[in-house]
């Protein structure tokens, strides 16, 4: 028997029924769809917060030298509260003085979590200065109330709804109720700084684990932050300073030549020590143009970060200074007008600027006001002294340091030894207070000159090492070398 066709009904019905099936997956994929949208902005939303906050933070301690600890605060708490989408927030931080908590940054009108408060807050003229007043005038100790219990535990603590959580306090004023809670700790190296507490989100939900998350990670890249910019209120004067001189070793590092050029019928070779505080020592060999390698040694006044950064400062204007001219006098004379203005009075950079035709091997010299390099022929091998007048830059202003500026050239011949140094090389001391001496300098490099650049280096290197022994020294000792081959010939 052959099946009998399908009415018209039939088939209308079997229609209905798949274009339900299809609207409800067609619905249902856009709802995904507009989830994930959602949850994508989320995330973006997110990353931007979480990016801004680290290049705020960061830009306080880039602007200043000493830290201001309630404006980083103000800062992360913005954050912290932008994140969580909450209507106020503070952040507590341990005081050691009085071993107590303590707001030190409040935002939006965040509610008392100890005390009795509202007989003050409703008589005042401005309430929410005063609960504000009230909030940072308040000391919780470790295990009293919320705040105590976080940062005992160390465990973050989420209450969605406050008014069944009997830790919670409760008010009569509308403006002071809590509905939802969240508080994180503060935490460096297990070391509990503080506490973030946010409290009711603007759009009335409770705050939820995702909140949470992302405020903890807030939190503990805050409490790197809050730790560093604390070490000047809880170390002593050795471990600041250790500390500074740390910091000026990075820039100091970072500031010297990551190679040495290799030039055809040229050796060079160079080497700096850092002393226990940093002197800001600094050589660089810079590329001018086919023919021509500037030659680079200088040595600031200043200690610590501050010379270190007045360093990187006097790198960046010497290099751009260096490109444009192969006359040491016209760069070192650029770099005083542009420096002049900024460097402290306190404060000035000797240095000593040499370009190098490495075609036809005159070296032109300009000293401002830096140690005077020395020069061993190969056919006597005595040591002589290259001398030209200078100022240190930053000592004097245009007309001053341009007046007294000379230059001395000289043309180097095969075999020829030039070494420039700053001044903890000579003034090295040993554990008698002896100093090492020109005199003792001048023997070393005579002694390793005929054996090559890097020869002479590693020798004063040694004997430096020797004579001072483990003495920590007061300044750095830097010492650049370059010989012409023995059988260099001209290209020219």
């Amino acid at each position: 028997m052959t099946p009998e066709p399908a009415s018209g009904a039939t088939l209308a019905s079997l229609l209905f029924v798949l274009l339900a099936i299809f609207s409800a997956a067609l619905f249902f994929a856009i709802t995904a769809i507009r989830r994930l949208r959602h949850e994508r902005d989320e995330l973006i939303h997110q990353k931007d917060v979480i990016f801004g906050f680290i290049h705020d933070v960061g830009d306080v301690f880039a602007h200043s030298e000493n830290i201001d600890l309630e404006r980083m605060l103000d800062r992360v708490l913005f954050y912290a509260v932008r994140t969580t989408k909450a209507s106020a927030g503070a952040i507590y931080l341990f005081d050691k003085s009085e071993g107590l908590f303590r707001a030190r940054s409040v935002s939006g009108i965040f509610p008392p979590l100890t005390g009795s408060v509202e007989s003050a807050v409703s008589t005042a003229v401005s309430k929410s200065q005063a609960v504000e007043q009230l909030v940072r005038s308040q000391r919780v100790a470790r295990g009293e109330g919320l705040i105590g219990e976080t940062a005992d535990f160390g465990t973050p603590i989420l209450i969605e709804d406050a008014a069944r959580d009997p830790r919670v306090p409760t008010y009569q004023l509308d403006f002071l109720k809590i509905h939802s809670i969240l508080l994180v700790p503060m935490r460096f190296l297990q070391k509990i700084l503080g506490v973030i507490v946010v409290v009711n989100r603007v759009d009335a939900r409770p705050f939820i684990q995702a909140d949470l998350s992302l405020l903890q990670a807030l939190a503990d890249q805050a409490s790197v932050s809050v730790h560093y910019a604390g070490l000047r209120d809880s170390l002593n004067e050795k471990q600041r300073i250790d500390h500074d001189l740390n910091v000026a070793r990075q820039i100091q590092t970072a500031l010297l030549p990551r190679a040495i050029p290799r030039l055809p019928g040229l050796e060079m070779a160079a080497f700096t020590h850092s002393a226990q505080e940093i002197g800001g020592d600094y050589y660089d060999f810079i590329h001018i143009d086919d023919d021509h390698i500037g030659i680079a040694i200088a040595d600031v006044s200043g200690k610590g970060i501050v010379g270190a950064i007045m360093m990187s400062i006097s790198r960046s204007v010497l290099r751009a200074q260096a490109t444009m001219s192969t006359d040491p006098t016209e760069v070192l004379k650029g770099v005083n007008r542009i420096m002049f203005e900024d460097i402290a009075e306190d404060m000035f950079v000797s240095m000593l600027y040499m370009v190098l035709n490495t075609q036809t091997l005159e070296l032109r010299v300009a000293r401002a006001g830096h140690e005077r390099p020395i020069l061993v022929q190969s056919h006597d091998k005595h040591c002589q002294i290259i001398d030209s007048a200078g100022v240190a830059l930053g000592m004097a202003d245009r007309d001053g340091f341009d007046t007294l500026l000379t230059e001395t050239s000289i043309v180097l011949s095969p075999g020829d030894t030039l070494v420039a140094y700053t001044d903890g090389v000579t003034e090295a001391l040993n554990g008698q207070g002896d100093e090492w001496g020109a005199d003792q300098l001048f023997e070393t490099i005579h002694q390793a000159a005929p054996n090559g650049a890097h020869a002479v280096i590693n020798t004063v290197q040694h004997q430096l090492e020797r004579f001072v022994g483990g003495i920590a020294q007061y300044d750095d000792m830097t010492l650049l070398a370059l010989q012409v081959a023995h059988d260099y010939k001209s290209t020219l």
